[in-house]
């Protein structure tokens, strides 16, 4: 009988490890500060764990948990998808909270880990090293 105590203390300890590894490592940004889907103006993909997004005068950096070797491939190359509680706040809005995606045609989703305000001068000099681009008239509308 004394396992059984042991034993779900183990278990405990085991969802608690797994449940972290989900949660988000950088803090969402405010919404009125987020990604507009239906404003963006272009996209670029820097590495397979980067890609920048201007919406006007916004600019952003969109930092992926794991590799996405075939984003920006394609029409659409580049679909933001929010998270089912984010679409249900109002809207396609991206913050970098947990469940939010970035898909290319013919390609799993993959988890954006953080999405980060940048300045002009920065993202024009990570533009530059991009392997592909793309405008918001590649992106179709949100449903």
């Amino acid at each position: 009988m004394k396992r059984l105590p042991s034993l779900l203390l183990f278990a405990t300890c085991g969802c608690a490890t797994a449940f972290a590894a989900d949660v988000p490592t950088h803090k969402p940004l405010p919404y009125a500060q987020c990604i507009q889907t239906d404003k963006i103006n272009e996209w670029h993909i820097v590495d397979k764990r980067t890609a920048l997004v201007r919406t006007g005068p916004y600019r952003y950096a969109v930092h992926l948990k794991a590799d996405c070797p075939r984003l920006g491939i394609g029409v659409p190359g580049f679909l933001l998808h929010a998270s089912e509680s984010g679409k249900a706040a109002g809207g396609n809005r991206i913050c970098g909270d947990l469940g939010e995606t970035v898909a290319a045609r013919d390609q799993p989703p993959c988890a954006i880990s953080s999405v980060e305000p940048i300045d002009e001068a920065s993202f024009e000099r990570m533009r530059k090293h991009a392997a592909r681009h793309g405008s918001g008239a590649d992106i179709p509308p949100a449903r």
